[in-house]
C-alpha cells in the first residue's frame, strides 16, 4: 500500500507533535517524576544526608514498635501501614498495609504490644500486632467518645510518661469559642477509663512529646487564619501541669488580641508559648532528639515538621525546624533544619508531616504529600 504526499505530511506532523509534547513533557515534568522523588533537593546542615526509607501513601504519624517496627498512620488513604526499616540503614523497607477504609487513621501510638490507631470519633487498639504483620487482628474500639467533626478532626495520640494515652482534639471551626470538648488536649487510661481533659485554649494541636528529662509535656498548635500573612505564629507550647489554658480563641500567639474574641479576655490570663513559631507554617509533629547519632548541640532539642502554608500569598514552612532549649528548658532559638520541599518559585513537591527517633539515632520525616519516609543522618 502506498502513502501520498498528504499522507506524508500528516505523518511527518503527527512526529513533530509527539517530538514537541516529549521535550514539554520532559523540560516541564512536575517534581515528583516517574522515576522516583527528588530526594537530592532536600538540603540539612553539613555534615548531615537525607535518604528515602519508603514509599508510603499519604504518611503522617509515626511510631516504634518494641520490635523495631515503623508504624505509619495516614489521613485520606484511610490506612495504617507496618515498615520493616532495613538493617543497612541505606536501603528501602519493605511496607505492609495492616488497615484499610478507616477515617482519617493518622494518629497512632504503641503500648504494650498493642498499635492503638486514632480515626476522628474513636481510637482502635490493634494487639500483639508486630506477630501479626501478615494477618493482622481485628481491631479493639478503646473509645468512641471523641468529637466526630470533620474540620480539625484528625487526632494525635501518644503515651506519657505517666502512662496514660494522650489526644488531641481540635476546634471544629477558624476561630470561635469552643464548649468542654474542643480545643483541648485529653489523656485517659490505655483501656479508655478515667477520661480527663489535661490542657485547654489549644486551636489545633497535631503532635506533641515529652521532655526526656522533665517528662513534661510540649506540643504544637496551629494558629488561625485569615488575620494576614504575619499574623499570628503558629505555637509550640509547654504544659508542665494539667489545667492550663493556651488562651484560644481569645488570644493568639501569646500577645495578639482575636480581632472578634479578644475584648473578652486579656492575654496575660493565659500561659503564652514557649516559642512563636512561624506564621501559618502548619506545624505538625514534633519530638525531643533523643538519640546519640546527631551531634550534642541537638541532643534534647525539639524538631517540628511544618507541613506548610495554605493561605499565605508567599508560601511558608515545608520544611523541618529546630528549636534549641536552653540547660533551665527555655527555648533560645528556632531555625530550619531541612529544607527543599518548597522551591525558590513557589512550588512544592512534598510537606512534611512528622518526625521520630529512630532507632539508631537518626530522624526520620514523614511526607503525606510524596508519599515518602525519609531519613536523616549524620556522617560528619
Amino acid at each position: 500500500m502506498r502513502f501520498g504526499k498528504k499522507h506524508a505530511r500528516l505523518g511527518l506532523a503527527i512526529c513533530a507533535a509527539v517530538v514537541a509534547w516529549t521535550l514539554v513533557a520532559f523540560v516541564y515534568r512536575p517534581a515528583i517524576a516517574q522515576d522516583g522523588l527528588p530526594v537530592d533537593q532536600l538540603k540539612a546542615p553539613p555534615g548531615f544526608t537525607v535518604t528515602l526509607v519508603a514509599h508510603v501513601r499519604n504518611a503522617r504519624a509515626m511510631t516504634l514498635g518494641s520490635g523495631g517496627t515503623l508504624f505509619v498512620g495516614s489521613g485520606n488513604a484511610g490506612a495504617v501501614y507496618a515498615v520493616t526499616l532495613p538493617a543497612d540503614g541505606k536501603s528501602e523497607g519493605q511496607v505492609r498495609t495492616i488497615a484499610t477504609k478507616l477515617q482519617s487513621p493518622a494518629g497512632i501510638a504503641f503500648h504494650n504490644g498493642a498499635l492503638y490507631v486514632s480515626a476522628i470519633d474513636r481510637i482502635l487498639r490493634f494487639d500483639d500486632i508486630e506477630q501479626h504483620l501478615a494477618d493482622p487482628p481485628a481491631p479493639v474500639v478503646v473509645t468512641d467518645r471523641l468529637p466526630s467533626e470533620a474540620h480539625h478532626g484528625v487526632k494525635f495520640i501518644a503515651f506519657g510518661p505517666d502512662g496514660k494515652l494522650y489526644a488531641n482534639v481540635g476546634s471544629p471551626c477558624n476561630v470561635c469559642e469552643n464548649d468542654a470538648r474542643h480545643g483541648v488536649i485529653v489523656r485517659m487510661n490505655p483501656d479508655g477509663s478515667a477520661f480527663e481533659t489535661f490542657a485547654r485554649g489549644v486551636r489545633n494541636s497535631v503532635g506533641f512529646d515529652w521532655d526526656p528529662r522533665t517528662r513534661e509535656l510540649w506540643f504544637t498548635d496551629n494558629g488561625r487564619d485569615s488575620m494576614g500573612d504575619d499574623v499570628p505564629g503558629d505555637e509550640l507550647d509547654h504544659a508542665p501541669r494539667p489545667g492550663m489554658n493556651f488562651g484560644f480563641p481569645y488570644c493568639h500567639a501569646g500577645t495578639v488580641p482575636d480581632p472578634e474574641f479578644g475584648s473578652r479576655h486579656r492575654c496575660d490570663e493565659f500561659t503564652p508559648p514557649a516559642q512563636v513559631l512561624g506564621a501559618h507554617v502548619a506545624s505538625l509533629g514534633m519530638r525531643f532528639y533523643t538519640g546519640s547519632q546527631f551531634p550534642a548541640a541537638y541532643r534534647n532539642q525539639v524538631f517540628i515538621a511544618e507541613h506548610g502554608s495554605w493561605n499565605r500569598s508567599s508560601k511558608s514552612g515545608y520544611r523541618v525546624t529546630v528549636v534549641k532549649l536552653d540547660a533551665s528548658g527555655r527555648a533560645v532559638s528556632y531555625e530550619p533544619f531541612v529544607t527543599g520541599w518548597l522551591q525558590s518559585g513557589g512550588s512544592t513537591w512534598g510537606r512534611p508531616a512528622d518526625v521520630l527517633v529512630a532507632p539508631d539515632g537518626s530522624l526520620l520525616v514523614s511526607d503525606d504529600t510524596a508519599g515518602a519516609v525519609y531519613r536523616v543522618r549524620y556522617t560528619g
